[in-house]
């Protein structure tokens, strides 16, 4: 029997330009690049990921003009979060749900052992959503498609330990915590003044707008081992930081245990 799960495996960010965000994530937090996919070039984009753990942080920027990347950054001001991507044992049971939910598939994706879909952004709200499945992918530590073939040599676990959750900012986080929780069928719990649900290695929370840039993924809470050095390069750098965590990308990282 297929043991079903469904984790929270990559968060995405977009940029105007790769190279200064992905300077401040590798150095601030001690990460390295593991995979550049040149799929993307399709999308008119260029990329980069990197583990944090058994999880992965992507920005992705516009090669060119037009792009639907490009038309998010203006319409959230900037640098940000773009996508939320949740992997699972395969995808029949999903599109035959969010079909029946009402959601549509935006971009259906397939290519070698890997097969995702995209769902459509008007259905879900929050951000993009994306779930995906990697052949013999069950293993955290085992092949996942979108980081390349050998990303487990690039994890360095000096200062981070893993991704632990993921923070949705919207004008009515209730209802949008309802929408996700009928799309990945999980339940909704209400957390003081927000709402979270939780998937089988992480949490996804649904707040109030902390900033004026509309609806989207506007955090991303972590695992650390070492956030006082986190926090001298991030200063060292002039990356911006609160008591709680550092902002790179337009995201805010919160610096928190595995507990």
């Amino acid at each position: 029997m297929t043991t079903t799960y469904l984790r929270l495996r990559q968060l995405c960010l977009v940029a105007a330009k790769l190279e200064p965000v992905e300077e401040d994530l590798c150095e601030v937090f001690g990460v390295r690049v593991c995979h550049r996919d040149p799929e993307v070039g399709q999308f008119g984009l260029h990329n980069a990921l990197m583990p944090f753990g058994t999880s992965f942080v992507e920005v992705v920027a516009p090669l060119r003009e037009g792009t639907t990347a490009g038309r998010y950054l203006e319409r959230r001001k900037g640098d940000g979060g773009y996508m939320v991507i949740l992997d699972s044992e395969s995808l029949p049971r999903w599109r035959t749900h969010v079909d029946e939910v009402g959601v549509r598939i935006a971009a259906p994706l397939a290519l070698g052992d890997y097969e995702g879909m995209q769902l459509h952004p008007r259905d879900t709200g929050g951000a993009l959503l994306e779930i995906n499945t990697t052949r013999n992918g069950a293993d955290l530590n085992g092949p996942y498609w979108p980081a390349g073939p050998h990303w487990q040599e690039a994890v360095s676990d000096a200062r981070v330990q893993g991704i632990t959750g993921a923070v949705l900012q919207a004008d009515d986080p209730a209802a949008l915590a309802a929408r996700w929780g009928r799309i990945l069928q999980r339940q909704v719990e209400r957390e003081g003044d927000s709402w979270r649900l939780q998937v089988d290695n992480a949490r996804l929370r649904f707040v109030a707008p902390r900033d004026d840039r509309g609806e989207g993924l506007a955090g991303i809470e972590l695992a650390v081992r070492d956030a006082s050095a986190i926090r001298k390069t991030a200063q060292a750098r002039g990356v911006e930081a609160d008591a709680a965590g550092v902002r790179v990308g337009g995201v805010h990282f919160a610096l928190g245990s595995k507990d």
